[in-house]
């Protein structure tokens, strides 16, 4: 198993963005981008053991909850 430090050290391919980074592009809590993960709102894959959120898929998200409001 990688370390978090080794993990730390590779940058995300151009366009991802970690958990973190997703809940700042929402501006939500990283809880709450969690949640949509978990339940399948929000898509996401994993590289190298992380979790990793295309920002197109940001951008489909939230285009979607602007559509059903």
């Amino acid at each position: 198993m990688v370390s978090r430090d080794v993990k730390s050290q590779f940058p995300l391919p151009s366009g991802a963005l970690n958990v973190e980074e997703a809940a700042d592009y929402l501006r939500s809590r990283v809880a709450t981008v969690w949640r949509l993960l978990n339940t399948k709102e929000l898509r996401r894959t994993r590289i190298g053991g992380r979790t990793v959120i295309r920002r197109i898929d940001l951008d489909s998200f939230l285009a979607e909850a602007v559509e059903t409001s």
